[in-house]
């Protein structure tokens, strides 16, 4: 079985899915660092449930 060295084309396809995969894992280390941000910002976190909140409603007295 021979085996051949790599042809130029192959040695481009590798260099771009490399460069893909480190553009597609920067993007999922920014969301996750984003979203970390926002967990610990302090913020009164609460999810939208179509429920009614009292704390979010103003005061009517």
């Amino acid at each position: 079985m021979d085996i051949r060295p790599d042809h130029e084309l192959h040695q481009r396809r590798k260099k771009s899915n490399v460069m893909l995969g480190l553009v597609l894992g920067g993007f999922v280390v920014l969301v996750f660092a984003i979203t970390v941000v926002k967990m610990l910002g302090g913020q009164n976190l609460e999810a939208f449930d179509h429920s009614v909140r009292p704390q979010l409603t103003e005061a009517s007295q």
